[in-house]
């Protein structure tokens, strides 16, 4: 790296009169890549040095740094200083997701948020798994290395911690709603409500069935609002609920509404149905949570109630685009089909 060169490709642009002091600095570093001055991996210079040779307060070059970093152009490194990230400088923004897992109804989130960004911004997805080791590891190896973070959050006390260690103002949560300190941004679900919703409206075809069976994972990610508002739903119906940990491979019968939030054991449900020559809707009822593509064409649809992930990818990326804050509770709907 050339530094003097450098500090003169700034300097330099002290006679565009419509340039602030940050724009000033934030072009000459752009200058110093394009002109091969500064090359990725180059560590540049401090704050304090960079203040030595500029004249500018430590103010303007901490937010001219900043904003390189949210460009996804520099990158901070604890205790070291900062680096350069990438000689592309087109890129704009790079993006930090992170989710729980690329199911299909999450894979049409992603692709939406991502269609909708353009070509300019760079999205880097990780998924935590519920899992808070990962969750925590993941966020804390890439702190400062993003311009934004969108977080599908774990409902935990630690995980909500290690959340409040990032900008608020570069943070948006979607999916799950989770208390932080502060003012920050989401787009989420809501579940107790729209569970307990979906529920009362199918409650005539429900008590046309002797069970209503619900498989639900203590201590996993399946939301517990939705285990309470179905627990409150058998009890006002006096229905026959039945809670069970997971769905044993063969267990399908008759005369029985099957309700699943995971996929994978709706796909096992649906073959054991054929397997035994019975008829989804006639023989038992199937309910799914989190509507797909998938679900409306197979077994001639299956009910569900979800909220548009589609939608939800599009307002994520216009949270990104335009860094407007945003909280907006998404609506479940039920979506009535041929398995209930």
């Amino acid at each position: 790296m050339n530094k003097e060169k450098l500090f003169n490709e700034i300097k330099n642009l002290s006679i565009i009169n419509s340039f602030s002091k940050h724009e000033q600095l934030v072009q000459g570093i752009i200058n110093g890549l394009n002109h091969k001055l500064i090359a990725k991996g180059d560590m540049l210079p401090s704050v304090n040095e960079m203040m030595r040779e500029t004249g500018f307060a430590k103010e303007t070059i901490g937010k001219a740094y900043k904003e390189l970093i949210s460009r996804g152009i520099l990158e901070s490194k604890n205790r070291m200083g900062y680096f350069v990230a990438t000689d592309d400088t087109e890129q704009h923004l790079k993006v930090c997701l992170l989710i729980y897992a690329f199911d299909t109804f999450q894979e049409t989130f992603y692709q939406n948020f991502r269609d909708h960004l353009g070509e300019n911004i760079q999205v880097d997805v990780y998924f935590h798994h519920n899992n808070f080791s990962v969750f925590e590891s993941i966020i804390n190896s890439n702190k400062g290395q993003y311009g934004l973070y969108v977080i599908a959050p774990i409902e935990s006390k630690e995980a909500k911690e290690v959340l409040e260690q990032l900008p608020k103002e570069k943070l948006l949560i979607v999916d799950r709603y989770v208390k932080l300190k502060g003012d920050y941004s989401y787009i989420v679900q809501e579940f107790e409500k729209a569970s307990y919703n979906a529920f009362l409206q199918l409650a005539p075809r429900i008590k046309e069935f002797s069970e209503f069976v619900f498989f639900f994972k203590p201590s996993s990610a399946e939301p517990n609002e939705v285990l309470i508002s179905f627990k409150r739903f058998i009890k006002e119906f006096n229905i026959n609920g039945v809670i069970k940990n997971s769905y044993e491979a063969g267990s399908i019968a008759p005369d029985k509404v099957y309700f699943t939030i995971h996929n994978l054991e709706l796909w096992e449900m649906l073959k054991d149905t054929k397997v035994k020559g019975l008829k989804v809707g006639k023989d038992l009822g199937i309910l799914s949570h989190n509507d797909d593509n998938v679900k409306e064409i197979i077994f001639d649809g299956i009910t569900t109630f979800s909220i548009d992930f589609a939608h939800m990818g599009r307002l994520a990326a216009e949270f990104v685009l335009s860094l407007k804050p945003i909280k907006q509770i998404m609506e479940n709907k039920l979506i009535r089909r041929n398995s209930l």
